[in-house]
């Protein structure tokens, strides 16, 4: 593993309490002081934690079905075919070990100190949020000897199913260390920009990873005694998150949220990038071509009832461009760089907060487990109401508040009637436990659509919905029109270990096969 040094925490971080904005720069440098309060650098860390979800948010729209290549761009090269390479997404991998890190300064700061149970807790939630995300991007990772810095650079990577449950292990601690702390020192908004010190809603959101983690495994037949026990286990009292899990530090127009700075505009107003369209596979649930979905389309894309150009991965003929000036998942109004408003939707605007979970995601999660008889409860209420959900994070504005003259459910309600006859929208109408997990799962595809878009990929290996024709027009395959995959749905099963574990962890380093070598929890 690349080696990483603690020793970033600088002296900008002393000011973090005073203002939420200082915390949004994180360096490294070797020449400050080692030894740092931990209620500063966890606010970092968190911070760090929504950079890095971006990133991954940005490898699922490629490999999940989101994203596709517009008109006039050339040297996409392995992106179109899949023929993945190391370099592709070490920053991927850099940039999350550097975010453990910081947790692991956290932990070991506050290690057995009563005071600080509240951000030991946080900051182990939070390793098992991260370590989850490269355990389904990468398989096999450092886990045991990893974040130790100088003490072992050459960390051996330890089998993706026990690390998956050593992550239930580490929830379940991190939510009793909560509950048994006596005379802890609160976190705030200041150093906690996710649930601003409710550590009522950490301890929810450790149960949803939980959950997450239980429903990944639970098709694994070596697993599933274990996931049969802990879904036994799991605390139905406590329940999942109700609201969406996001951070805001405090972003601002200079120093914005990473997925407006990544696919909408940099703070100079400049358009981010224009060599990316939606796909025709994603457009279609709204569009018409597969489901009509005016509400949820309205504010996810441009000139939605204007013509929005789409595009399939791969095609370069006649491929369509951008509309001059606009991200494709940008609905509002560009005047100028210096005047771009507002919006609605995916990219809402540079103050938006930073989304690790949706509320929608947990609601089909528990859909999922309910449908299975995992845990107690109405599939088909939980179904509606992460369909409702997703539409409130998207007719959410900057601020986190539906915006004025938009109706929730009477748009939902919408929806089931210009869908009568879909089972994919209305799941009474499904037959079929294989149909009404399809609707489940194409229904969670659709709400992280550019949000957490790499849940939509792990979802698609994991159960192959939504449905993808290999050989079908754009609307209705998912992969590549260059695919070399040799897998059925010609997607990739996984990315590659990167250049630098070839560079510093050669002894350890795997060579990966994209296409045969799959995450453990992958049936295909």
């Amino acid at each position: 593993m690349k080696r990483y040094n603690i020793s970033w925490m600088l002296v900008l971080l002393v000011t973090v309490l005073s203002s939420c904005s200082d915390y949004l720069d994180i360096n490294n440098n070797p020449n400050q002081a080692t030894s740092v309060q931990p209620l500063l650098v966890l606010p970092a860390a968190i911070t760090g934690t929504a950079s890095v979800s971006s990133q991954f948010n940005s490898y699922g729209a490629h490999f999940g079905g989101y994203m596709a290549n517009a008109g006039g761009f050339s040297g996409f090269g392995n992106l179109f075919n899949y023929q993945l390479i190391p370099d592709n997404y070490n920053a991927l991998w850099v940039n999350a070990y550097d975010n453990l890190n910081d947790y692991k300064y956290v932990i070991d700061q506050t290690e057995g100190d009563n005071t600080q149970a509240y951000a030991n807790a946080a900051a182990n939630i939070m390793v098992a949020y991260n370590f989850q995300k490269l355990v389904d991007a990468f398989g096999d990772v450092p886990y045991t000897e990893a974040l130790q810095n100088n003490a072992n650079l050459t960390p051996k990577y330890d089998d993706a199913a026990i690390i998956y449950q050593d992550l239930i292990t580490k929830l379940d601690a991190a939510m009793a260390l909560i509950d048994a702390a006596e005379f802890p020192t609160a976190l705030n908004s200041s150093s906690d920009p996710m649930f601003g010190g409710d550590m009522e809603e950490w301890k929810k959101f450790a149960n949803t990873i939980k959950l997450r983690i239980l429903i990944r495994i639970s098709g694994v037949p070596a697993l599933t005694a274990f996931a049969t026990t802990q879904f036994a286990a799991l605390d139905k009292t406590l329940g999942f998150i109700t609201d969406d899990a996001m951070v805001n530090p405090g972003y601002v127009k200079d120093k914005p949220n990473p997925l407006w700075n990544t696919w909408g505009y940099q703070s100079t107003g400049t358009l981010a990038n224009s060599s990316r369209l939606p796909t025709e596979f994603a457009f279609g649930f709204y569009g018409g071509q597969k489901l009509s979905d005016e509400g949820r389309g309205s504010v996810t894309y441009v000139n939605f009832d204007g013509g929005t150009p789409v595009n399939q991965l791969g095609n370069e003929v006649e491929a369509p461009t951008i509309i001059t000036n606009y991200s494709s998942w940008y609905s509002g109004e560009f005047n100028s760089a210096s005047s771009i408003s507002n919006a609605l939707g995916v990219l809402k605007g540079p103050s938006q907060g930073q989304v690790l979970m949706l509320l929608a995601e947990a609601q089909f999660l528990q859909a999922e487990a309910r449908l299975k008889g995992f845990i107690t409860g109405d599939y088909i209420a939980s179904f509606d109401a992460g369909i409702a959900a997703s539409y409130t994070y998207l007719y959410k504005d900057v601020t986190n508040v539906v915006a004025a003259g938009k109706n929730v459910a009477a748009d939902v309600a919408a929806y089931k009637t210009g869908n009568a006859a879909r089972y994919l929208v209305n799941i009474k109408l499904a037959t079929t436990p294989a149909q009404r997990l399809e609707a489940i799962i194409t229904q969670k595809w659709i709400a992280v659509n550019m949000i957490n878009s790499e849940e939509g990929y792990n979802e698609f290996r994991r159960t192959g919905y939504p449905v993808t024709v290999p050989n079908g027009d754009g609307y209705h395959n998912i992969a590549s029109l260059l695919s070399t995959s040799t897998r059925a749905d010609k997607l990739p099963s996984r990315i590659l270990y990167p250049t630098s574990e070839q560079s510093y962890n050669a002894g350890n380093y795997r060579v990966i096969n994209p296409f045969t070598d799959l995450i453990f929890w992958d049936p295909n």
